[in-house]
């Protein structure tokens, strides 16, 4: 099963990679399905139906508006988030539906579109269903859906397979854990990131794999600028105020600090990571890396890499980042999961902080084992997160979460590549453990706001 770079880095809007950008794709795949069909236009009524983590924090993570977007047609990468509050204020207002922008029906999200937090469908937690109907109340088209981390969607009849992922067979080096990762690299006289590019290439031209690589780089560093610009308080009730220009101005105003605090940086790479989750927290346009509750530790770390070690003088050392995170995170994603309501945050920063630092361990001409050892230590240290947001907002404790994870990942690469290739701990034992660790911790710690901060913070 291929799970490639673009598979993990996708470009989408906030706040939630499975419970915004998931939920937006399921919405606008399911209507595709009946255009496809020639049925559209016999559609009269549309019942929307949300399920478990997916209804819990689903007004906070805009799960509601993100099906109602997607049922007009919009596409997470194409959507323009300074426009899309006025198309919900407008389906409210209007109580009707442009389905794929073409048909227009009459829809109340009241009435229409129900969260029903208390049901929990046994596949996965986020779960929706979507019931057209036609003027005399026939059933045109049902189906349930399933967001399972990242913005992956499935339906219920690809349940427990990706078939998304399957159709990309045919790449010369597949591999399902790191011990047969390594065991090809050693055979093919091969690092990490020289696998991933070869299976890649299986696809498209290698030009195409850098310039899109280049293409994910970008619209990260576009998103932090943004975040470091636009000053605020972020929606949602929680009153949080945006923290990162206020940062990014003390920062500037001091600029021979630099010189004299050893630990400068680290304040830098906080900064970067606090702009992206606030953008996302937003709404704003982020990419997904491998989710958007994490999106902030990967796009601090890679700007971490590029402003202090002198990227010109590498140039194939992004690239080199992206391909290795990619490898890493494709190994939770076959192994584990990198959904918050599966797994807990340890599913969501836990991974992205695993990649980073393998990421950034090739970045540095890390050997595989260093590279393999960066990311074991980036997730044997975030086990047992729990996923407990505030209000089921993606704000407590996450975006503070994100500086912390990058700090983290930072360090794990540094602590792997001034150690030895003996160390106790594989990656594949690591991952293993987060699964297990998944399982047995309480639905309530795992992305539907019923336990942990969530409960013992109040709303301010």
């Amino acid at each position: 099963m291929h799970f490639g770079v673009f598979d993990l880095f996708k470009i989408g809007v906030g706040p939630s990679s499975s419970h915004t950008v998931g939920p937006m794709k399921a919405a606008r795949l399911f209507l595709e399905r009946v255009d496809e069909e020639g049925r559209l236009d016999a559609i009269s009524r549309l019942r929307v139906e949300a399920y478990g983590s997916l209804a819990l924090t689903g007004s906070g993570h805009a799960t509601d508006k993100a099906m109602m977007w997607g049922l007009e047609g919009i596409a997470p990468e194409e959507a323009n988030p300074d426009r899309m509050p006025a198309m919900i204020e407008r389906i409210r207002e209007e109580k009707t539906l442009n389905l794929l922008g073409r048909k227009s029906i009459a829809f109340d999200p009241e009435a229409d579109l129900a969260m029903k937090g208390e049901t929990r469908l046994p596949f996965h937690s986020n779960a929706m269903k979507f019931i057209a109907l036609d003027e005399a109340g026939d059933v045109v088209r049902e189906e349930v859906w399933y967001s399972i981390g990242g913005g992956f969607v499935i339906d219920e009849a690809e349940a427990g397979r990706n078939s998304a992922a399957e159709a990309l067979k045919g790449e010369p080096f597949p591999f399902d854990s790191c011990e047969e990762l390594l065991e090809i690299c050693d055979r093919e006289n091969k690092s990490i990131p020289d696998v991933m590019m070869a299976n890649e290439t299986a696809f498209r031209d290698e030009a195409e794999v850098r310039a899109q690589i280049e293409s994910v780089f970008g619209a990260m560093e576009d998103c932090i600028e943004r975040g470091t610009r636009i000053e605020g308080e972020l929606p949602g009730g929680l009153k949080v105020k945006r923290r990162a220009p206020g940062m990014r101005k003390r920062l500037m105003a001091d600029a021979a600090r630099a010189e004299s605090d050893p630990l400068a940086a680290m304040e830098w790479v906080n900064l970067w990571a606090m702009a992206v989750n606030e953008e996302n927290a937003a709404g704003g346009k982020v990419v997904t890396a491998p989710t958007n509750g994490a999106a902030g530790i990967i796009p601090a770390v890679a700007r971490y890499f590029d402003r202090h070690y002198r990227r010109s003088e590498d140039p194939d050392a992004l690239v080199r980042f992206f391909l290795t995170a990619a490898a890493v995170g494709a190994l939770y994603k076959k192994n584990a999961s990198i959904s918050g309501a599966e797994a807990g945050c340890q599913g969501e920063v836990g991974v992205a902080c695993s990649m980073a630092a393998g990421g950034l361990a090739a970045a540095l001409g890390g050997t595989n084992r260093q590279i393999e050892n960066a990311a074991e230590i980036g997730m044997e240290h975030n086990l047992g997160l729990t996923c407990d947001p505030v209000g089921g907002l993606v704000q407590i404790p996450c975006i503070e979460r994100n500086a912390i994870g990058a700090i983290k990942a930072i360090n794990a690469a540094r602590l792997a590549m001034v150690g030895s290739a003996e160390y106790k701990v594989r990656l594949d034992q690591v991952i293993a453990t987060m699964h297990q660790t998944g399982l047995d911790m309480a639905d309530k710690y795992k992305e539907t706001s019923t336990g942990g901060l969530a409960v013992n913070v109040p709303m301010c």
